[in-house]
């Protein structure tokens, strides 16, 4: 059974850093697409930046381009968002998720719990 675990969130001020980290167990994740989703109160789970398994694509959300960075390492099953210049619109809570599908499909599969980021003004 796949298994999602972030880790990294927290309170951080207005212009700080966050290093958000995630690994993945339960099976053999070669091929498998990775990112980021958050969910701020009241609004949709919005995806906010994915990696293929060779990491020659990435996507991100036009709300976090140049401020954040997806990286992933495919022999520990990770994959990592670093977070500048953190903004208080970027406070939600953020899930990991991995799938094996097609490049651009919009359905995902496999989720984790979420950790929380809270940026103060």
């Amino acid at each position: 059974q796949v298994q999602l675990v972030e880790s990294g969130g927290g309170l951080v001020q207005a212009g700080g850093s966050l290093r958000l980290s995630c690994v993945a167990s339960g099976r053999t994740f070669r091929n498998y697409r990775m990112g980021w989703f958050r969910q701020a109160p009241g609004k949709e789970r919005e995806l906010v930046a994915a990696i293929s398994w060779s990491g020659g694509n990435t996507y991100y959300a036009d709300s976090v381009k140049g401020r954040f960075a997806i990286s992933r390492d495919n022999a520990n099953n990770m994959v990592y968002l670093q977070m500048n210049s953190l903004k208080p619109e970027d406070t939600a809570v953020y899930y990991c998720y991995a799938d094996i599908r097609k490049w651009g499909t919009t359905k995902y599969d496999y989720w984790g719990r979420g950790t929380q980021v809270t940026v103060s003004s």
